[in-house]
């Protein structure tokens, strides 16, 4: 079962992008983020003919959420991260699919920091510490997939020095997702590249995909239910260096279903 993430930075103006990868590498599950639209303009039709169901929260000009399963629909638990009922951000969404556990999230940016939007990255992020402890009471394999907007370690950011005050960077950021790891999660990708500089974002200016200037901040994380089954975890970077590409480029891992069933 492949389970991947892709910030598409606007679902409209990346469609044919998205399109082309879904047909060459056909993940079982995705994870959207950056939709860019209103619930009514998810193009749900394009996404069925490509052979996806799906389910989505949109949302004007900013932010969204889908996940999307090849040949089913995926069946829905929840939308909005619980916690705060004035949070009106569409930055979360929760499904099952074939007894897997997923939430699909697009955590703030925090830009600029300090500030309100950092405070509420950091409230947001205590939120998420709280609905992940109770997943994993759950008991249930669970992953969490999206953009994280964090680069955990040095390893993760070309040139950190030029990092250390930015709201993706900074110091009670990476602690919060440490913290989160801290609870029994399995960073995929890390584990199964301990040590190599692997990235999922390249900026738009100043040729930084073509200088290799990234940063990993799009994860899976498993639950210690699912982490058993992970055989592979990669980065679909080609994609990132297409026409009219996002600046993320699809993160994936692989599990074998076998090894937990």
């Amino acid at each position: 079962m492949r389970i991947a993430t892709f910030n598409v930075n606007g679902i409209g103006a990346r469609l044919p992008a998205l399109l082309q990868w879904l047909n060459e590498t056909k993940p079982d599950v995705v994870c959207l983020q950056e939709l860019k639209a209103p619930q009514e303009k998810f193009p749900e039709a394009a996404i069925n003919d490509a052979g996806y169901q799906a389910i989505w929260h949109g949302q004007k000009s900013w932010n969204g959420v889908a996940i999307l399963a090849r040949g089913q629909k995926p069946i829905e638990t929840g939308r909005g991260l619980p916690g705060d009922a004035d949070d009106i951000q569409s930055r979360y969404i929760e499904a099952i699919v074939d007894g897997i556990l997923i939430g699909g999230l697009y955590l703030p940016n925090g830009n600029p920091a300090p500030g309100p939007k950092f405070d509420y990255k950091l409230k947001w992020f205590d939120r998420l510490h709280t609905h992940a402890a109770k997943l994993l009471d759950s008991g249930a394999p669970v992953i969490l997939a999206g953009d994280f907007n964090v680069m955990p370690t040095e390893l993760d950011v070309y040139k950190p020095e030029r990092w250390v005050d930015d709201a993706l960077f900074r110091p009670e950021v990476r602690a919060a997702y440490h913290k989160l790891l801290a609870q029994g999660w399995t960073d995929a990708l890390r584990t199964m590249h301990p040590g190599e500089k692997i990235y999922t974002f390249w900026d738009y200016f100043r040729n930084a995909y073509g200088r290799d200037a990234g940063l990993r901040i799009d994860h899976l994380l498993l639950s210690p239910a699912l982490a058993p089954a992970l055989t592979a975890a990669e980065v679909d970077r080609d994609v990132r260096g297409r026409k009219k590409p996002s600046d993320h480029a699809p993160t994936w891992v692989e599990l074998d279903l076998k090894k937990i069933s």
